[in-house]
């Protein structure tokens, strides 16, 4: 018997809520319109809010050259010509290698322009003779430094 009264009394509420609903439905859309119409004037504020702090200079625009790096911190590290160079042949690949460790392996290879694998790895099989440690005095120093930067030059020219 409670588990009937407990049902009816269910169901009557589902049907006072739909009845509410349904009567009322303009006042319904109402306060949704109205509520909308709020957040709508929130987010507005709040972009032009954004706007003056950011000050009249609404467009910003990001420019870059060359000049700019060249004599950062009293360091001339960075060659941008190269930079403009790689990017322009399609050979950017986002180089681990620093620019100047690129140009320190081409003179120790004795590269003066972009050398292709093929260059590499013949000059690396000639340097590598020659500095091998059995060959010269020098240990095993110079032949280090030429695996080094052998691998430099793989991956800054593939």
């Amino acid at each position: 018997m409670a588990q009937l009264i407990s049902s009816l009394i269910k169901w009557a509420i589902f049907f006072g809520i739909l009845y509410l609903i349904f009567t009322n439905f303009g006042t319904f859309l109402i306060i949704i319109f109205t509520l909308i119409a709020i957040g709508y004037y929130i987010v507005y504020q709040f972009k032009k809010k954004l706007r003056e702090a950011s000050g009249n200079n609404a467009h910003f625009k990001f420019t870059f050259n060359g000049q700019d790096f060249s004599q950062a911190n009293g360091a001339n590290n960075f060659n941008f010509n190269d930079f403009q160079e790689q990017f322009r042949n399609g050979n950017f690949q986002g180089a681990t290698s620093s620019f100047g460790e690129v140009s320190k392996a081409k003179e120790f290879f004795g590269f003066t322009s972009d050398p292709t694998k093929e260059d590499i790895k013949k000059r690396y099989k000639e340097l590598a003779r020659k500095y091998h440690p059995d060959i010269n005095d020098h240990g095993d120093e110079l032949m280090q430094q030429l695996n080094h930067y052998k691998d430099v030059l793989l991956k800054a020219f593939p």
